[in-house]
């Protein structure tokens, strides 16, 4: 269905006007200077908008509806925030329209041209992705290269409010905002929640007493885990291993006076051993204990391989040969895949840069923030791959950041308007039909 409100804020945006102008209900030329910043929050549609009405000189605001009597339908004649609007446009004209200081608005009609319209219903009822393409071929690569550089801002920003927010719930300790974004990330999507769950459960301030001791941490992230209690591992899988760290934990959750998180939290349905909560837990262990969780570290690393270096880690021995207690498995060590470090950097490490440079206003650390993605191999997952076969290929993470932003939050929600893309393809000329 189309949205002509949207489709009207396009139209203006991009000065799409018909060739002759246009007037207000009283006759009155228009002649538009700035279409002004478009507004996505409450409040009028255009801001600081520039025109001449009649040949009067206007700065102010721009409110549009699909038809004039939306104005008073919406309340807008009751409020002062639409007072300072200077030009009421609209698909339809059918009432007038008046501020709450009773001033009365000119009005005039937007009209939608054919070729953008039929370009729009084309985009919402195609069924294949991405919608656009028929046109991303052609596109000019400074078209692509901007449009992508701005996504995978955006993608960083997004990424940087849940960090924002650790912050705020930690009193600005950046050390247990390092933690908690890594623990989260350590769940690799499926138990994101409950990794982060737990890293809110985990005393950084109690476990840095026993740093020294491995086997102290481990119980102490394993029982917070809930992984420890009794109705969390069957009861002939209770081994040596499970029975030693349940003894340890109990007398640190007393000394500590620390409670689980129920162990029901955790997903462990069609899953790779490898991936198993305790196998990771066992991995955080030795990002612990060797002091690579320690944010300086992050700030310090180099480059993407060095980063990627800090984040490399192994099991401790026990893991080496089990992936939940009592079930093993041939001897090898259990250590992060390569892409899964690059998964670490992109949304770890340059997340935790990027937000640490726009808390600081530090230009330089949000260009090591870029410098890491750039530096990072690109996620081929089946995003990726859908835009490989409209023929535009990833090089870098910082593009399949930009691409998976794009999917999500512009295609998935067929909000073409704003897309780029989308502007390329709603203004492309159509066949003649003669």
């Amino acid at each position: 269905m189309l949205d002509m409100e949207k489709l009207l804020h396009f139209v203006w945006l991009h000065r799409l006007l018909p060739a002759a102008g246009l007037v207000t209900d009283a006759g009155e030329r228009i002649e538009l200077i700035d279409p002004g910043i478009l507004n996505r929050d409450a409040g009028p549609d255009f801001f600081n908008a520039k025109l001449k009405i009649g040949g009067t000189l206007w700065v102010g605001n721009i409110e549009m509806h699909e038809r004039a009597s939306d104005w008073r339908r919406h309340g807008h004649d009751a409020d002062p925030a639409y007072d300072n609007v200077v030009l009421h446009v609209c698909g339809l004209l059918d009432a007038e329209a008046r501020t709450a200081a009773g001033r009365r608005l000119p009005q005039t009609v937007l009209p939608v041209p054919d070729g953008v319209r039929a370009n729009y219903e084309e985009l919402l009822a195609e069924e294949t992705f991405p919608p656009c393409y028929r046109v991303v071929p052609e596109l000019p690569a400074v078209t692509v290269r901007g449009w992508l550089d701005a996504l995978a801002v955006e993608r960083l920003e997004e990424k940087t409010r849940r960090i924002g927010d650790w912050l705020e719930r930690t009193g600005g300790d950046w050390e247990r905002t390092f933690f908690l974004t890594l623990a989260r990330n350590f769940g690799f999507g499926v138990n994101a929640d409950a990794f982060e769950e737990w890293a809110m459960n985990v005393p950084l301030s109690a476990v840095g007493k026993h740093r020294d001791d491995a086997f102290q941490v481990e119980a102490i992230f394993m029982g917070q885990a809930g992984l420890l209690a009794d109705e969390a591992t069957a009861e002939d899988r209770r081994d040596d291993y499970f029975r030693r760290l349940q003894g340890e934990y109990r007398y640190l959750a007393h000394k500590f006076s620390l409670s689980p998180m129920p162990a029901a939290r955790w997903r462990f349905l069609r899953m790779r051993p490898q991936n198993f909560p305790h196998v990771r837990l066992s991995q955080l262990v030795t990002l612990y204990c060797d002091r690579r969780l320690d944010f300086s570290r992050l700030l310090e690393a180099a480059g993407a391989e060095a980063t990627r270096e800090l984040f490399r880690t192994k099991v401790t021995p026990y893991w080496e040969t089990h992936y939940s207690f009592g079930a093993g498995h041939t001897r090898r060590t259990v250590a992060l895949q390569a892409a899964s470090l690059d998964l670490l950097v992109i949304n770890t490490a340059a997340p935790l840069l990027f937000a640490y440079a726009r808390r600081h206003r530090n230009e330089v650390r949000a260009a090591q923030a870029f410098d890491l993605l750039e530096q990072t191999r690109p996620e081929h997952n089946f995003i990726t791959r859908s835009w490989e076969h409209a023929g535009l290929r990833a090089a870098n993470a910082a593009d399949s950041q930009a691409l998976i932003q794009l999917r999500r939050h512009y295609c998935e929600r067929k909000d073409c308007l704003r897309c780029r893309f989308g502007s390329e393809y709603l203004r492309k000329k159509r066949p003649s039909l003669i």
